[in-house]
């Protein structure tokens, strides 16, 4: 890729995740938003597209954003694809700058999410103490938990039980010590939902939710939002030194959708489309696996992450087990996932997350995590997948400047 192709975070920013009753979708995109333009040195002004993602909210997110942080007569582009919508959010400004129709993007992710509850797909009045089931949705839930299932604890739930079934090694305590991971990194993440660290005795004698998912080994639900500036790299050239030294490279932008099957799935097959992201990924940036200093993966469950670490190819293929025993994925290990606590406790506030992750990245990549920072990290992978099915993957890498 010559530098006249390249991509470069220029800012970045999210809100704290958590609940916010007294704030709603557009006071918290533009928080984050007016934070990233700050980050990057830049104004509503310079911005040449603007993409945002919002799924639970009102349609329209985008230019609702705009009222508030400058209406420039830009385009807009408003998205929305599950669980990746931030990613693809993400990926439609970089598009636009690799099209040569702008030098500046902006991409914000939104989300209310809090008491959401299980997100199981159906729309229930808020004023009816009894649910009629109806429509698609309606004609499967007689049959929810006993061929299958529709909401989301249950359907991971289903995924990191098969993988044990296919590779072994798998039991309900090894989950347990993802969460309990995860839940330690987030003591030192200030923008967390959750900063309590958890024994693992405390997060296995928790409310169960989906066997072998008990309620701290769950995405937490909440309000939030992330906004990140994109600026191409010919532009870049022509800023500050301290703005070329504080940009971070996209080295690869990947997002990919179910492959076709013959035989009707039995369950979403997040783990063909995360890891046909991941080899596309690697061969654009020019990198493997083992160049990795950290990675920030969707673990809207525990038994998610165990899934992610063969399907991005940070372990050999069924070596997951083995991986996440030999202490790699702490943040004191040779392999740093989810140092922000992941979404288990830093909050996965839907359209937020894909760039939440990314932030995440970013700061590291950066040297301005404090107490939480890998040290000499240079190059980070940031992933998530949305059921449908969607995953979004980037590539990040530090500043040469």
């Amino acid at each position: 890729m010559s530098a006249q192709d390249e991509v470069w975070i220029l800012g970045i920013n999210m809100t704290k995740f958590g609940k916010h009753p007294e704030r709603d979708v557009v006071d918290l995109g533009v928080e984050a938003i007016q934070a990233a333009l700050k980050d990057a040195g830049v104004t509503m002004a310079d911005i040449g597209v603007l993409a945002a993602g919002n799924l639970r909210g009102h349609g329209g997110i985008g230019q609702m954003l705009q009222k508030q942080v400058g209406q420039t007569g830009i385009p807009v582009y408003n998205v929305a694809n599950a669980c990746a919508t931030g990613a693809t959010a993400l990926r439609t400004a970089v598009m636009a700058i690799k099209a040569g129709e702008c030098d500046y993007g902006l991409a914000v992710g939104v989300e209310k999410l809090a008491g959401a509850g299980l997100l199981a797909g159906a729309n229930r009045a808020e004023d009816n103490e009894n649910w009629t089931p109806e429509g698609r949705f309606g004609a499967v839930v007689p049959v929810d938990g006993r061929i299958g299932t529709a909401t989301m604890p249950g359907v991971f739930a289903q995924i990191g039980i098969e993988y044990g079934h296919k590779y072994g090694g798998v039991d309900f305590e090894l989950f347990a010590k993802i969460s309990e991971k995860n839940h330690s990194h987030s003591t030192l993440n200030p923008l967390a939902a959750y900063n309590k660290e958890m024994s693992l005795e405390q997060i296995m004698n928790d409310l169960m939710i989906a066997y072998p998912n008990t309620r701290p080994m769950c995405s937490a639900n909440c309000d939030g939002a992330a906004a990140a500036v994109v600026v191409s790299g010919a532009k870049l050239k022509t800023l500050s030194r301290e703005q070329q030294r504080r940009a971070v490279k996209i080295s690869a932008s990947i997002l990919t959708t179910d492959p076709w099957e013959e035989a009707c799935q039995v369950l979403p097959d997040v783990n063909t489309l995360t890891r046909n992201a991941a080899k596309t990924a690697y061969e654009t940036a020019g990198v493997g696996p083992e160049d990795l200093d950290l990675v920030e993966l969707h673990d809207c469950f525990a038994t998610a992450e165990l899934v992610h670490y063969d399907n991005l190819m940070l372990c050999e293929e069924g070596g997951a087990v083995d991986f996440f025993n030999s202490g790699a994925t702490w943040r004191t290990g040779s392999m740093p996932v989810n140092v922000s606590g992941g979404l288990q406790s830093k909050g996965h506030p839907i359209s937020a997350t894909g760039i939440a992750n990314i932030w995440e990245v970013c700061q590291h990549l950066r040297d301005e995590c404090g107490d939480r920072q890998i040290e000499d990290a240079k190059v980070g992978l940031a992933h998530v997948i949305g059921l449908g099915s969607a995953c979004g993957l980037h590539i990040l890498e530090r500043s040469a400047a």
